[in-house]
């Protein structure tokens, strides 16, 4: 009698919680296309270099560098268009080559219908190919368990400003 209520249960628990997850993630689009505004030199600066090997340069293509990050995110490639939310994280250039760099970014949105929500995205960034993809391995509040890929690529550079905008799709389950 024991087991058969427990049985019960625990079918009623997964069926519950096959339901939250079913319903969080239909609403979901399968497909986002984002826009990262990343300056890389001056007083506003969103990449910094906060450690190195001592007595080398500080870049990103020498190994042992760690940048920290906080990029403008944005619906357009206009610099100047309305923030959704931050591309917050670190990455280490993890090549002796310094070829590829670690990277470990979190999609935090402040704005529109996924605000409050993030979006984690890990892997290697081969730093010489024009598209870079990543893997998205989880999520918070309306992104919860999450996973797809991230593709980046860089869509403008100014050399004067040190400027870039980088366009981000991301792709879900």
């Amino acid at each position: 009698m024991a087991s058969s209520k427990f049985f019960s249960f625990s079918i009623l628990l997964l069926s519950t919680t096959v339901l939250y997850v079913t319903e969080a993630q239909e609403s979901l689009p399968k497909t986002m296309v984002l826009y990262l505004q990343e300056t890389v030199k001056g007083p506003n600066s969103t990449v910094s270099p906060i450690i190195g090997l001592t007595g080398k340069d500080w870049s990103f293509h020498q190994f042992g560098t760690i940048f920290a990050v906080d990029d403008p995110v944005m619906v357009s490639p206009n610099q100047f268009s309305s923030v959704v939310g931050r591309a917050q994280g670190l990455l280490v250039v993890s090549a002796q080559d310094g070829a590829n760099m670690f990277v470990s970014l979190s999609i935090v949105f402040t704005n529109l219908q996924y605000s409050g929500s993030s979006i984690e995205i890990q892997g290697v960034s081969r730093q010489s190919e024009k598209y870079r993809e990543l893997s998205v391995v989880s999520g918070t509040g309306k992104f919860r368990f999450v996973k797809g890929y991230a593709g980046f690529q860089t869509t403008s550079y100014d050399a004067q400003t040190s400027h870039s905008t980088i366009s981000l799709t991301l792709t879900f389950q």
